[in-house]
């Protein structure tokens, strides 16, 4: 399962992301919808997603060192970052791939 989304080609992309997933899981769709809608919400025409499904091709997994399902994985801009999980922290994972907010995120409880 490889899929690609972007409203821009490839060569413009300014993030380039892979997921890896362990085939069609609850999980593994949760983080696809998760960073499919951060994408489009804070990387609006500056990303590209290729999603990884780890059944079908293990052999990409010791590419990126990939220990648990689902993982992120930011190849560019440099250096690279990880993110496990179904990201549906948005702060997180927001802080993780090194991206500004488009709008404030509301304050933690103190």
């Amino acid at each position: 399962m490889t899929r690609t989304s972007n409203t821009t080609q490839k060569k413009a992309a300014q993030f380039e992301l892979r997921l890896y997933v362990a085939g069609q899981t609850a999980k593994s769709q949760a983080a696809f919808n998760n960073l499919q809608r951060l994408c489009e919400t804070h990387l609006a025409g500056q990303y590209c997603i290729e999603v990884i499904d780890l059944l079908k091709t293990p052999q990409l997994a010791a590419g990126d060192q990939i220990l648990a399902v689902p993982t992120l994985v930011r190849r560019l801009p440099e250096p690279i970052k990880k993110i496990i999980g179904d990201l549906s922290n948005e702060e997180r994972v927001l802080v993780g791939l090194d991206v500004q907010p488009v709008k404030p995120l509301k304050p933690a409880a103190e």
